[in-house]
């Protein structure tokens, strides 16, 4: 009978997907409306990039949660599993607040007087990937040293 190591819930994984399924579902719940991709004013070619960030949200969250959740045989698969899962949950977040240093980019439009409203997402998203991401790695670590010291522990 095998260890199933990824295969059962966790804190550090749970913590992970909270953020990944706010990147799958925030866009088309902001951006969904007379603002953005029905906005008259808006030319085609804006709302082509509106749509491409909210199915790239979709498409992270997505394999964020596919890469967390697939069960795993091994430690190193579980391991590898997370550092994806980790990454693309984390990816929306960090290109979103990137976006920032492109030369005339802006969080909202004019006349909005707002710097980063995102913020109040995108950065307690990172943290919870980041702690997430921890608990999980300890987790395993912790587990993967328990696994040793109990076949170390039978006879040969």
């Amino acid at each position: 009978m095998t260890n199933r190591l990824t295969g059962r819930i966790s804190l550090g994984k749970v913590l992970i997907s909270v953020p990944a399924v706010i990147a799958g579902v925030g866009p088309y719940i902001a951006d969904w409306n007379e603002t953005h991709i029905h906005n008259p004013n808006w030319p085609p070619h804006a709302k082509f990039h509106n749509a491409q960030t909210m199915s790239l949200g979709a498409g992270l969250a997505g394999a964020a949660l596919l890469q967390l959740w697939r069960p795993s045989d091994s430690t190193a698969g579980a391991k590898a599993a997370l550092d994806s899962g980790a990454v693309s949950a984390a990816l929306y977040w960090a290109t979103q607040i990137s976006a920032l240093a492109y030369p005339g980019s802006r969080a909202v439009d004019p006349p909005g007087k707002q710097f980063f409203p995102q913020a109040a997402v995108a950065l307690p998203s990172l943290t919870l990937v980041g702690l997430g991401y921890a608990l999980e790695r300890r987790r395993l670590r912790d587990q993967d040293g328990r696994k040793r010291a109990t076949s170390a522990a039978r006879p040969t």
